[in-house]
This record gives structure tokens, C-alpha cells and sequence, in this order.
């Protein structure tokens, strides 16, 4: 694998993504925003007064265990910002799902597909270009709004106990292991996708049904049905890297090369 061919292919997609508007302005704006939404929240309680009794009387069970040894205000801060910290979760699912889909259909409009393939380019190394340039972003955009939202949160909670309480195991392994599985797995999805689609923004919908799944697992967080648990995360990496190496092999299978230089040329 030739890794010059793949930095190439990752900046020229990045080149791309620079001239696309609205691409760009989602990579940008949703972590930004993503951050802030807890941090408000963080905000909106600080001043929050009540009993640890009249608190965790409205909490799901499994969820008061982080209260132990706070006060009131510190559960109530902890409680609500926990439940909103699954948001960083749809960072790097949305972020590759908007930018893969146009990596090979945005090629088929502009004509461009088909002397990139005529090149010594390997499949491989053209797909792992296009996910690559896809899933950095992802990643890095992830990693950015959770470092400003533990930034924000230092000076917004009351304790250092609540703090720590936060950012708990399961949210790290969240955060800096299960999101960049993520972030592959909705890029390749996106690139199938692409690979087999006419029209960006209809790549772009369907890879977006991707997040759907994570939709309703934070509605069950809320509802208190589910708690993220750390043995529960591990459990979901262990099944995402297996997901994402069916997912590339995949990939690599439905990306019919002969046909696209036939078809589209």
C-alpha cells in the first residue's frame, strides 16, 4: 500500500471539502453547537437549590449512584449533564455521513472519477483515501467540542467531585475509543452508498438513516431505560470493530471499479 497515493487522495478531498459550503459549515457548526447545549444546561443549574431526597426521588435507579457523596445541586448538575453528554456520540457518525457521500458520487458529477481510476491507484488505497479523509474530520471535530466542553464544564460545576463524575470511564472510553469506530463505520456505510448512488445528496440521506440507531439510544437514556455503563461501552467496541471490519471488507467488495471506468465514463 502505497501511503503517498493516500495522502494525496486525502488532500485533494479536503480541497474539495473547503469549496463545499454547506459541507463545511455542518463540520464546523454541530460540534460547536453539540458542546454548548451541555454547558448550557451546566449553566442554567449552578444556582439549582434542592434536597438529595426530593432529587433522586425523580431519578431512574441505576442513575443514583453518581450522586453518591454529592449535594443536592452537585447531583442535579451531574444528573442533567450526563444525559446529554451521548451527544458527542453523533459527532462522528453525522460529520463522516456528510462528507463521505461525496467522495465518489461528487467524482461521478464532476467527471472526475474516471482518470483517478485510470491512475496506478489501487482500490484499496483509493477507499482507504476516501474513508480517511471522512473519518479525521469525524474525529478530530469529536475530540475539539468534548475538550471545550470539559474546559467549559471546569469553571461551571461546583465540586471537583462532580466534575470527576462527568467524565466518568465510560465516557472516556465513549469519547476517545468507541467514536473513532464511529466514525469508520459511518464513513464506509457512506461510501457504499456513494459507490452505488447517481446523486450526492441522495448518498447523503441515505447514510444519514446511519445515526437512527444512536436517536434511540439516547431517548432510552433519557427515559432511563438504559444506562451507559462502562462494562455496556466495552461491550459496544468490541462489536464496532467487528462491524467495521466486515463493513470494510464490504466495502472494498461492492466497489466495482471496471464498472464505474464502463458505466461512467
Amino acid at each position: 500500500m502505497n501511503t503517498s497515493n493516500i495522502t494525496t487522495i486525502i488532500r485533494k478531498e479536503w480541497a474539495e471539502l473547503y469549496k463545499n459550503t454547506l459541507v463545511l459549515s455542518t463540520v464546523l457548526f454541530m460540534p460547536f453547537l453539540f458542546a454548548v447545549l451541555p454547558l448550557t444546561i451546566l449553566w442554567s443549574t449552578s444556582g439549582f437549590e434542592s434536597s438529595m431526597e426530593a432529587i433522586t426521588s425523580e431519578m431512574p435507579a441505576q442513575f443514583r449512584g453518581l450522586c453518591e457523596g454529592l449535594s443536592g445541586s452537585d447531583c442535579n448538575q451531574v444528573f442533567i449533564a450526563s444525559q446529554f453528554t451521548l451527544l458527542f456520540m453523533f459527532i462522528p457518525l453525522i460529520v463522516p455521513a456528510t462528507i463521505a457521500p461525496y467522495a465518489i458520487v461528487g467524482e461521478k458529477t464532476q467527471r472526475s472519477l474516471e482518470p483517478l481510476l485510470a491512475t496506478p491507484v489501487t482500490t484499496v488505497e483509493f477507499l482507504v483515501g476516501k474513508m480517511l479523509a471522512a473519518i479525521i474530520p469525524g474525529v478530530l471535530a469529536t475530540w475539539a467540542a468534548f475538550a471545550v466542553y470539559v474546559i467549559g464544564a471546569r469553571f461551571l460545576v461546583i465540586s471537583d467531585l462532580a466534575f470527576s463524575r462527568l467524565f466518568s470511564l465510560q465516557w472516556l472510553l465513549a469519547v476517545f475509543i468507541a467514536g473513532p469506530l464511529l466514525a469508520v463505520l459511518s464513513a464506509t456505510l457512506a461510501l457504499m452508498v456513494s459507490s452505488r448512488s447517481n446523486e450526492p445528496r441522495a448518498a447523503q440521506q441515505v447514510a444519514g438513516l446511519i445515526v437512527i440507531p444512536l436517536v434511540f439510544l439516547f431517548i432510552g437514556q433519557m427515559a432511563g431505560v438504559l444506562f451507559l455503563s462502562p462494562g455496556l461501552v466495552f461491550i459496544a467496541i468490541l462489536a464496532l470493530i467487528i462491524i467495521d471490519i466486515i463493513l470494510i471488507y464490504l466495502a472494498v467488495q461492492v466497489f466495482d471499479r471496471e464498472a464505474i471506468l464502463t458505466r461512467w465514463a
